[in-house]
């Protein structure tokens, strides 16, 4: 009798247990955003959201949570309880911090619900540069050494990169970095005169270009990009860039490992149907962003080449403080 009592027990606790995954969401959702208010991040995370949660039934509450390079915020989230009630949402930084000597967490303790959209990396200069076109700035530096001022943000930014990218392909680049806060910035200081060369992202500087303020050297993608069709594209000045890309900063919405598969599937449908929401894209489309929407086994392996080819360029130019093959990251193609 008394098996009988622990198993009917038992089964009770069960019953309860998927009614409650069944009904998620059960209570509202916390959303935690990497970045400040009206940065890229919180714009894009505060556009899909509302409409994600009318996928979803439910309310997610967003909150910035800033500080660390966003390492305060994923920290936050690692140490909630894995019950899809705390979401992650930010950008792709996590997934250097172990390289950079910033934390020892990244996104491998997450599972990504969605990435949702990717930013296009350029090379700009100003219309009054000494040069107007790529092969020009390249003849130009070797010509001038140390003379060409090239915008930065600081190890591990957008800038660097794409300066590792290239040195990579086209050997030392004898320029002159300038460091400022933010590509903002120094795509202020650009127009400005102060410097002469800005790896920035297309959604930064499409409007300078547009109004003639700024000059596209080269896209750092796979394809020409339909709002700049004549700037060519990376591969096609130096093929050795094709290993390199697609590469660009990426937003995206995660939470933690053991968050139950119900939650995960519910929350991995409504930010999905959320992306192909017609205001959604038309913000992303107004800004350069590509649309990814990827989630499952596809997100995990672009993290991972992300991971690989980002860490390894910034090692190999010297700028990481962690070697990636100790740290289990291989490099591109091995």
């Amino acid at each position: 009798m008394k098996h009988i009592i622990l198993s009917a027990t038992s089964a009770l606790v069960l019953g309860a247990g998927v009614a409650a995954a069944q009904d998620y969401p059960a209570q509202e959702i916390q959303g935690i955003i990497q970045w400040g208010a009206g940065g890229s991040t919180d714009t894009v995370m505060r556009s899909i959201t509302p409409h994600a949660e009318e996928i979803l039934g439910g309310t997610v509450v967003m909150q910035n949570m800033t500080g660390a390079v966003g390492a305060i915020a994923l920290n936050y989230v690692a140490d909630q309880d894995a019950d899809g009630y705390t979401l992650l949402m930010g950008a792709e930084n996590p997934m250097l911090y172990r390289v950079m000597g910033l934390g020892e967490r990244d996104y491998g303790e997450f599972i990504p619900i969605n990435l949702l959209a990717r930013g296009t990396p350029m090379l700009v200069t100003r219309p009054d540069a000494p040069f107007s076109d790529y092969a020009g700035m390249m003849a130009y530096i070797a010509e001038n050494p140390g003379e060409v001022r090239f915008g930065s943000t600081g190890p591990g930014g957008l800038p660097s990169v794409v300066t590792a990218m290239m040195q990579t392909v086209e050997g030392d680049l004898d320029v002159t970095f300038v460091p400022y806060d933010g590509d903002g910035p120094a795509l202020t200081a650009l127009q400005g005169g102060a410097i002469d060369v800005m790896p920035a992202v297309l959604g930064a500087a499409i409007e300078p270009i547009r109004a003639g303020n700024l000059v596209p050297l080269a896209m750092f993608d796979t394809e020409p990009n339909r709002f700049l069709p004549d700037t060519p594209i990376a591969p096609a000045l130096n093929e050795g860039y094709s290993t390199y890309l697609p590469w660009g900063p990426f937003f995206g919405v995660f939470v933690r490992e053991g968050t139950p598969d119900e939650a995960v599937e519910a929350l991995t449908a409504a930010y999905g149907g959320a992306v192909e929401n017609e205001d959604f894209l038309s913000l992303m489309d107004s800004r350069g962003f590509t649309i990814m929407n990827m989630s499952g086994q596809e997100a995990e392996d672009f993290l991972a080449a992300w991971q690989s080819t980002t860490a390894w360029l910034l090692h190999d130019a010297g700028l990481s403080q962690n070697d990636p093959a100790e740290l289990g990251i291989p490099r591109p193609g091995e």
